[in-house]
């Protein structure tokens, strides 16, 4: 009762909306495990309130955090109990979102054309409501999965609408895991030019801003990630020392999580 006003301005109590905004942020700040136990309480917390709008937020909010850890088959449970909830409520948004993180998960597990059209299909859904936020991210969703499929160009070309996506909105929470998706697929637009210098050198810049800008945000799970794609390719040239001296300091700064694909 004390945070009635509140749920009828913005649509959802502050305890559900502290505790999945929680749950991300300390995913992105390094703490995957702390993080997947605030979604706990969230998920507990909207089942208790019994109100449908409240439990699909939970239920997408629990999916994109499974995603982060890179949870494909707790993603898609998560995001199929979210579709149906949202099908049957028409909940527009949730519905989108859930699509988009459902073609996600399919690709993760190895379906990748079908979660390639469930990623495009959830986000024409996402544009059609006229909401713009998350954009970035989900659309490095579909970028990662062309990627999976071999599909580089097609990946560049997503990664490219999403990097001019975050320049004109600021939104960028995304920005280093874009950039270190770019190195990826540079790497791997065509097999045959596998070693080209040019190619080479353009995909360690990527992953040096991936880096740069994960440093700078202090997001360490980013961190992480951009320094496993960099070492990797410092590990094919032959640079195995600099590899384990970028890598090491940032993989033992973490004290949890150590189940997660990341990791």
């Amino acid at each position: 009762l004390a945070h009635a006003s509140l749920t009828a301005l913005y649509g959802h109590g502050p305890g559900l909306i502290c505790r999945g905004n929680v749950a991300v942020s300390l995913w992105l700040l390094g703490y995957p495990d702390q993080a997947l136990a605030r979604d706990h309480e969230l998920l507990q917390l909207a089942q208790e309130l019994s109100d449908s709008y409240d439990l699909g937020w939970a239920l997408v909010v629990a999916a994109g955090l499974h995603q982060f850890r890179g949870e494909g088959q707790l993603s898609l449970e998560r995001a199929d109990a979210e579709l149906s909830l949202s099908t049957t409520k028409g909940f527009a948004l949730w519905l989108a979102w859930s699509t988009i993180l459902r073609g996600w998960a399919l690709s993760e597990l190895g379906q990748l054309q079908e979660g390639i059209v469930q990623l495009q299909q959830g986000l024409a859904a996402h544009q059609a409501t006229e909401a713009e936020i998350l954009q970035s991210w989900y659309l490095g969703l579909l970028a990662e999965a062309y990627g999976k499929a071999s599909q580089a160009e097609a990946g560049l070309a997503t990664v490219a609408e999403a990097l001019a996506f975050v320049d004109r909105t600021g939104e960028v929470f995304y920005k280093a895991e874009l950039h270190r998706l770019k190195g990826e697929m540079l790497l791997n637009a065509d097999r045959r030019t596998l070693n080209d210098e040019r190619q080479t050198q353009e995909a360690e810049a990527c992953f040096e801003q991936a880096l740069d800008i994960a440093r700078r945000q202090e997001a360490k799970s980013w961190e992480l990630r951009a320094a496993t794609s960099l070492a990797r390719l410092w590990q094919r040239q032959g640079k195995t020392t600099e590899a384990r001296e970028l890598l090491a300091p940032i993989y033992n700064w973490f004290t949890e999580g150590f189940g997660t694909k990341d990791l």
